[in-house]
């Protein structure tokens, strides 16, 4: 190819690449593998009528298919929408603003900031705070305010400064932890109280051991713990693999992961509520239900989740009944995989996210994105 010949094809490929709005954000969904069959859902019971009569949109991580799915309901009917970033995880939402903090961990790690759009009730990125690989973060939360993250690569606990472009500092960590800058107990929840004191902290260890979680080694079962914030120490054990750490009516509960368990801790151990088949991780309460994430177990680490003998595990999340046990219903991705957070807002503020289908960029779409406020 003569050189002007080469100029101009590598002009046209500058000239058309990234005009897509969701490339932008964060790169093309078959490179991500991001695929249609990826939002292709079945609901069973009354999990479409529970989202209604609640009135809210449910927010669902998916991290390893780098997706944030966001569900609700009206007219009996259910809009899936979504938005595709880097292995997301955590999911928090400010009280105040409404904005939605999703924590992102590749390397490198990011927090990112969603605000919701005046007209269209739609979630689109606003900031995003970037930190090196070795904070890896899991859970974010606010705690009288202020945004948390919890550092698993430092087993450790950090305030997020939006207004700094610093690199946030430990604040807390367990005591048997304190000196370890590595991670080796996955302290991977964070079930927030009206203080960083009065808030607990799931982990799968209660200290730094021979081997560290990745290992196959790495011993799980019966070896995770609840530490306290204001003291440091285990108060809870017994648990496998733990996530998911909340408070609900002023009793923490736990999703118990490595046995497909969603409980409550009484006395220092685990009360299983329902055992659901898949690995559970992502926790919401909203009024009298619960919100159950269920993940399949990935192969190479099925001796993280001793307790889960189905041979088939599900993508998804169950509506359960907290006065009844009952089950009023649940959603399963066939092809998803795993789950890590969920939360939810009201659906009278936000209705989700702007795009519906892996596909080009609609004239609906680009026109958002071209005249959008927050």
């Amino acid at each position: 190819m003569k050189s002007g010949e080469h100029f101009n094809t590598l002009l046209g490929i500058q000239n058309s690449a990234l005009r897509e709005p969701s490339e932008v954000i964060c790169g093309n969904y078959i490179v991500n593998g991001v695929m249609p069959e990826s939002l292709d859902y079945t609901v069973s019971g009354d999990f479409i009528s529970v989202l209604e009569k609640l009135k809210i949109t449910l927010l669902i991580t998916r991290e390893y298919e780098h997706l944030v799915i966001a569900l609700n309901a009206k007219s009996k009917k259910l809009r899936q929408s979504f938005i595709h970033l880097p292995h997301p995880s955590g999911i928090a939402i400010d009280p105040k603003t409404n904005n939605v903090y999703i924590a992102a961990t590749r390397n490198p790690n990011q927090i990112i900031e969603l605000a919701v759009d005046s007209k269209e009730k739609t979630l689109t990125p606003a900031r995003v705070k970037y930190y090196g690989g070795s904070y890896y973060f899991h859970d974010l939360a606010f705690i009288n305010g202020d945004l948390y993250a919890n550092s698993v690569g430092k087993n450790s606990v950090i305030k997020v400064d939006f207004n700094s472009s610093k690199s946030d500092k430990v604040i807390w960590s367990p005591l048997s932890a304190k000196e370890n800058t590595r991670n080796h107990i996955q302290l991977n929840s964070i079930a927030a109280g009206k203080s960083l004191a009065d808030s607990y902290f799931s982990a799968s260890a209660e200290k730094p051991g021979k081997y560290k979680p990745g290992d196959l080694k790495f011993p799980v079962d019966k070896k995770g713990v609840i530490f306290h914030g204001k003291t440091g120490n285990v108060v809870a054990t017994g648990l496998t693999r733990p996530h998911s750490a909340r408070f609900y009516k002023n009793k923490l509960w736990v999703d118990n992961s490595g046995y497909g368990q969603f409980g409550s801790i009484e006395n220092g151990k685990l009360s299983s509520f329902a055992k659901l088949p898949g690995w559970t991780r992502g926790l919401c309460f909203k009024d009298h239900v619960a919100f159950v994430g269920v993940s399949k177990v990935i192969q190479k680490y099925k001796v993280y989740a001793p307790g889960i003998k189905e041979k088939q595990q599900q993508c998804g999340v169950y509506a359960i009944d907290m006065n009844t046990k009952k089950i009023l219903g649940h959603i399963e991705w066939a092809s998803g995989n795993q789950i890590f957070g969920i939360e939810a807002i009201s659906s009278d503020i936000c209705r989700g996210f702007l795009f519906t289908n892996v596909a080009p960029s609609n004239e609906q779409e680009i026109n958002f994105f071209s005249n959008y406020t927050i």
